[in-house]
């Protein structure tokens, strides 16, 4: 059994936040995998579904994001998971936009949602941290996570989410390798190869003209009667 918690804030105010895309990973693999609908339990909301014969429990706290560890810990403990069983999934400002890494334990880096749960349950869980780029100074941090992504981000965020739906069972497995790459591949999909094209079929020669018949017309008299 694994548990997937997404982190964001809640409120149709928040929704649209830079803050919230854990909550919208959680929803595209909800979708995706046909889960159950999202009901209230451990202060948030929780959704479950079979892979391959294994339990998956998405939840997304409801407690806002600095107290996201009250909810994450609580379903830990009813469900007698440890911190290896969970995937957190974020926002993070030091990758690319579209981009997202895999990491297992490390520092929480002044994310308030991770320094939550490391308070709750330690160092010791995998997260899954999806790029939302860098307003390029840290005074403008706390705004820019905190406002809706741009109509610009809305393909890349909506190709790298229906991603993220489709290859959940493969993180649910620990086939962490292959995840990662199923989701590069379905955002940067190899070029289609085209047929060859048949070579021009060459021009036909044409015969060498006859040469020039230089006799004389009493030659040419002659020869005939030869």
């Amino acid at each position: 059994m694994k548990l997937f918690a997404g982190l964001g804030n809640p409120g149709a105010k928040y929704a649209g936040n830079r803050h919230n895309i854990g909550f919208m990973a959680l929803d595209a693999i909800q979708r995706a995998q046909g889960f159950s609908p999202w009901r209230a339990k451990f202060q948030g909301e929780l959704s479950e579904g079979m892979i391959d014969g294994e339990k998956l429990i998405l939840l997304k706290p409801l407690t806002f994001m600095n107290l996201s560890g009250q909810s994450v810990s609580a379903a830990l403990r009813f469900y007698k998971l440890a911190p290896a069983d969970l995937v957190v999934f974020h926002d993070e400002l030091d990758l690319a936009p579209g981009k997202l890494r895999l990491k297992q334990g490390g520092g929480h880096a002044g994310h308030n949602g991770l320094r939550s749960i490391h308070d709750h349950i330690g160092p010791d869980y995998a997260r899954l941290r999806l790029g939302i780029g860098h307003p390029g100074h840290k005074d403008r941090v706390s705004p820019y996570v905190l406002s809706d992504f741009a109509k610009s981000d809305q393909d890349w965020l909506d190709d790298l989410l229906r991603a993220i739906g489709q290859a959940a069972p493969l993180l649910a497995k620990g086939d962490n390798a292959k995840f990662s790459n199923q989701v590069a591949q379905q955002l940067n999909p190899a070029p289609k190869q085209t047929r060859a094209e048949k070579p021009a079929p060459a021009p036909k020669s044409r015969p060498d003209p006859a040469p020039e018949d230089t006799r004389s017309p009493l030659q040419k008299l002659m020869d005939r009667f030869r």
